[in-house]
This record gives structure tokens, sequence and C-alpha cells, in this order.
């Protein structure tokens, strides 16, 4: 490690455990001003104004989708690791997401890569027909029981290769990928409805993609290259296909 005047993102994670040991001892929520402190500092001030989407992050309890040994940087600006080698993204990163799949209420949104569970408990903050995917068993397991326990029975979980999609439940308004592929699945594209969202890290390498979002516009796709990101690569079909 560098040793170094603490950086930004080092002041802000010791701002939040301070805050998270002062808000322990009086009760209630211990997170609370954790969380408020995360939108205010992270994700606000980045420039995410949708306010479904500042309200959901700010009530997700994000340290419940997190394992224990990193529970105390729950809310800190930056990944966590969940276990086989996956992550739970960046704070910023989930809502910036979120709020690129431009949800109203209402919708039906597809997520591929369900992790830990808590980009699926944001969106069920956000609209209330979530459908999720992970390919790792382990994974799926616990996020179902993690998203049932804490009450998002409104979340639809399932084991599969996220590539294919759910097509039993097309077509969706929006459609989230939470890991990078090399190209757009097309099973994913024929399963968005008529002006809906893809939302996806495209790119080749595991150190940095191109966050895109393509919108279904009278049968064509219009796509938009939002910013540069680093997710874990998409596994299964997503391997074998080429674009």
């Amino acid at each position: 490690m560098y040793r170094r005047a603490p950086s930004q993102a080092a002041v802000t994670a010791l701002a939040l455990l301070g805050l998270l040991c002062g808000a322990g001892a009086q009760g209630a929520d211990p997170y609370e001003k954790v969380r408020a402190l995360m939108v205010e500092r992270q994700i606000e001030a980045r420039g995410i104004k949708d306010r479904r989407v500042l309200e959901a992050m700010a009530t997700v309890p994000r340290h419940e989708f997190v394992p224990e040994t990193y529970r105390d940087e729950a809310y800190a600006d930056h990944p966590l690791p969940i276990g086989e080698g996956q992550t739970i993204s960046q704070p910023y990163v989930v809502a910036l997401m979120t709020e690129l799949l431009d949800l109203k209420g209402g919708e039906k949104v597809l997520e591929i890569g369900t992790g830990s569970g808590y980009q699926a408990a944001v969106l069920a903050a956000v609209t209330e027909r979530v459908y999720t995917m992970e390919i790792r068993a382990a994974l799926a397991k616990e996020a179902a029981a993690r998203l049932e326990r804490l009450g998002y029975r409104q979340v639809r979980t399932r084991l599969g290769d996220g590539y294919y999609g759910w097509p039993e439940e097309a077509p969706f308004d929006a459609i989230i990928v939470t890991a990078a592929a090399n190209h757009v699945p097309p099973p994913l594209l024929a399963q968005l409805k008529e002006g809906g969202r893809l939302v996806i890290p495209i790119g080749s390498t595991r150190y940095y993609q191109t966050l895109t979002r393509i919108t279904r516009v009278e049968g064509e796709f219009e796509v938009e290259h939002v910013t540069s990101v680093m997710f874990v690569p998409m596994v299964g079909a997503a391997q074998k296909q080429r674009p």
C-alpha cells in the first residue's frame, strides 16, 4: 500500500465509520446517517438527480448485502468482494446504472447478474416488478434467501445463464447487465420492449469497459456511450459467442 496523505475516498470512509459508531449508540437504524452521507457525497455530488434513485440508495440497507468482514466498509466509495471472485459495485455505479434505466414506477425490469442481490433491491425500491438472474448457484441461492429475509418479495430470482435472458417473462421495459461482455447478447435485445432501455458494460478487457445504454426505437437500437467502468466479465455463453 502507498504511504501518503489520505485520499478523499479514505477521508469519506473514515467519516462514514465515525457516523456509524455514533449512530450505533443511539439505537434505531445505525446506518441511516451513513447512507445519507453516502448519497450526499458519493452520488448527488456526482450528478445523480433522479429522486426515486436517490431515495432508494438512501433506504436500501447496503450493509446487509456484503460479507460480515466488510460491513464497516459497506457505504464506502468502492466495490467490495462478495465471494466467488465477484463484487458488489461501487454505490455511485449502482445509482448511475439505475438512473440510466429511466424508471418511473410500474416497469418490468430484468437484471442479469444478481450477485449479492443489492442492485435488485435498489431496483425494487424504484419499480414493482424485478426479475434477476445469476449463473453461480451459491450466489443465486444466498441472494434469493437474503432478498426474501429483507422483505423484497416482489423480486423474482432465477439460476441460469443471463446471456439468454428470461424469455418466458419478456418483453421487459428495462434490462440491466452487471457484468461486462464483449458484445451485446442478441437475446437481450430481442426481449427489450419498444421504448425500453438496456444498460450494459461493453468491453473485451477485465480492466476497462464502456458503460452503454441502448434504447429500442421503432425496431431500431439507439446506442449511447456513457462512461468508462470496470466490471467482472460475463461468463457462460457470453464467453463462447462472438459478436
